[in-house]
């Protein structure tokens, strides 16, 4: 098939993704421009030009196509319109154009795995009989017990519960998130081809890219009988079996999929790429990036490291050589729409986990007692190391400005479908998707005079972009100074530790490693100063001291 070049968003450098800084945004929580009280497509047309003079390359949007907001906009209706309360396709069309005035690329969300249950489709499903084409595009079954009254299988929701729901007509439908998020069955080859049109859809608009939600969910084991799960209920990567024999999660099926995606993606010139979001096996997430599928995989092993030198100096190796395997280049992020915070993950006492972090938005952020300050000069510093690593970054909204998590939201303002599924055991994901602030003062700080769909907290202004811009030494000037810096001093995507391989430095706290043209980064991620080697500091996450590096504090500088 002839390649098709499109004007917007064009560029000569196929692999401009290899080393990018992406910046994510949540549409409903970025800016406000109609005043409802939910950020739209004009809002974030309206604040490109702060993302260009940020120094960011390209912006990625969370869904902000029809939906229900059962999840957040990853239940979606449509998957080739905007929702209406967000916008129009002429004001994607309008940001797009926008974008590449300011040499901004554009990627989306695409979201694979499953539907809204309003979607056409599913509505069709519902109407129709058992065993009808219709419904084979999803994944309908027979129940069992005398009467079909227990579901096929012991599969649970990742929301909670079960992950199958029954209809009027005494079938049951599949669902690994929330009941109004059906499953596609994609051994359909129909479902195959409405998302090969869809690609198409976005990159005839100049989409450049997509990050695919559950990358590693779309191929399932539906061969009868299903199997149950037994003892291996836990959807954890490490509890995944190394093979790809989960009926459900990373099969070696699902790149076959892929395949079919790269071969749309190079339609285009440049060629279009994605990111797969695949909670797997550090192992076998190179599977997911190679030349031949997507290009790119999420390193969730990063988010999930502890702040320690040694985990991290690990972490950072076995990334930066699955990468090398199949010819891709890592993905460095430390927060996103779906975690806490990063910011106030480090203001926790100690190393905490998953389990930890949870447990303390249950007491609205009160137990155990966070250091804020402490938090956010390890945040300063992660981000300094994250952001001089080889590959490409993702920046969430917000942490620019050093944003905490808002621990503390009411019951009654949660909007997470998790919060409901676990029986209020698990708080969720709002408090990372409130509403950012752009200004000091003023209504919503900014965000946009009609409200806010998610409250923001009292002192929420103190945080706001035009609060920081120009004052030396704050969080968002830290930022346009580091990614100004990155794009002059990236080169080739080599790192070499300064201490070859003895691992003694980082048993101390302290991770020190070169870049191309004599770019020099040390982080000291310990409670101790240590001495400065020779050369030109170029930029530092927090104050230095007589030649000595602080605590919590990583420097660039140059031999």
């Amino acid at each position: 098939m002839p390649q098709r070049p499109h004007p917007v968003g064009s560029t000569a450098d196929a692999d401009w993704w290899r080393q990018a800084v992406i910046y994510q945004i949540y549409p409903r929580s970025f800016a406000d421009a109609d005043s409802d009280g939910i950020g739209d497509i004009k809002g974030v047309t309206s604040r490109l030009p702060y993302l260009a003079g940020l120094g960011v390359d390209a912006v990625w949007l969370s869904p902000f196509y029809p939906s229900e907001l059962a999840d957040g906009g990853y239940d979606v209706a449509d998957y080739r319109d905007v929702d209406p309360r967000l916008g129009t396709l002429d004001d994607f069309d309008a940001m797009v154009a926008e974008a590449d005035r300011l040499d901004l690329k554009i990627m989306v969300d695409i979201v694979p795995n499953h539907s809204s249950d309003q979607h056409v489709w599913f509505q069709e499903a519902l109407s129709s009989a058992p065993g009808s084409p219709a419904r084979a595009r999803y994944v309908f079954r027979e129940g069992r017990g005398e009467h079909g009254e227990l579901p096929p299988t012991d599969w649970p929701s990742s929301f909670g519960g079960s992950a199958w729901t029954r209809v009027a007509d005494g079938q049951w439908y599949l669902h690994l998130y929330a009941p109004e998020q059906p499953d596609f069955n994609w051994d359909n080859p129909e479902v195959r081809e409405d998302f090969h049109t869809t690609l198409r859809f976005w990159s005839d608009r100049g989409v450049a890219g997509f990050r695919v939600d559950v990358a590693h969910g779309l191929a399932k084991d539906l061969t009868e009988p299903l199997r149950n799960l037994g003892d291996a209920l836990s959807y954890q990567p490490d509890a995944l079996p190394d093979d790809g024999s989960h009926p459900l999660w990373d099969r070696d099926a699902v790149h076959d999929i892929y395949r079919g995606w790269r071969r749309v993606f190079d339609e285009y010139q440049p060629p279009r790429f994605a990111v797969a979001e695949a909670w797997v096996r550090s192992s076998r997430r190179a599977a997911y990036a190679s030349a031949e599928g997507l290009g790119q995989a999420f390193n969730f092993d990063f988010l999930n490291t502890p702040l320690e030198a040694g985990a991290m100096r690990a972490t950072i190796d076995t990334a930066i050589a699955h990468a090398r395997d199949t010819g891709a280049t890592s993905t460095w992020v430390l927060s996103n729409h779906d975690v806490v915070r990063h910011a106030s993950r480090y203001a926790l006492p100690g190393t905490a986990g998953k389990s930890d972090v949870e447990a303390w938005l249950m007491t609205d952020g009160r137990n155990p007692s966070a250091d804020p300050d402490l938090g956010l000069r390890k945040a300063r510093a992660a981000t300094m190391l994250m952001l001089a690593l080889p590959g490409s970054a993702y920046v969430y909204q917000g942490e620019e400005l050093g944003l905490p998590e808002v621990a503390d939201l009411r019951a009654a303002d949660l909007r997470d479908p998790i919060w409901v599924r676990s029986a209020g055991r698990v708080k969720g994901r709002d408090g990372c998707r409130v509403p950012l602030p752009w200004t000091r003062e003023g209504a919503n700080w900014g965000f946009g005079s009609g409200g806010s769909w998610l409250p923001q907290p009292a002192g929420w202004g103190s945080f706001a972009a035009d609060a920081q811009a120009g004052v030396e030494g704050s969080v968002l000037e830290m930022y346009r100074a580091a990614l100004r810096l990155r794009r002059d001093l990236v080169s080739d995507e080599v790192l070499e530790w300064a201490d070859g391989t003895d691992a003694g430095a980082a048993a101390r706290g302290l991770l020190h490693f070169t870049r191309g043209g004599g770019w020099r980064v040390l982080a000291n991620l310990s409670e101790e100063p240590v001495a400065l080697p020779p050369g030109t500091v170029l930029l530092s996450s927090g104050p230095l001291s007589q030649g000595r590096l602080p605590a919590w504090t990583t420097v660039w500088m140059r031999a």
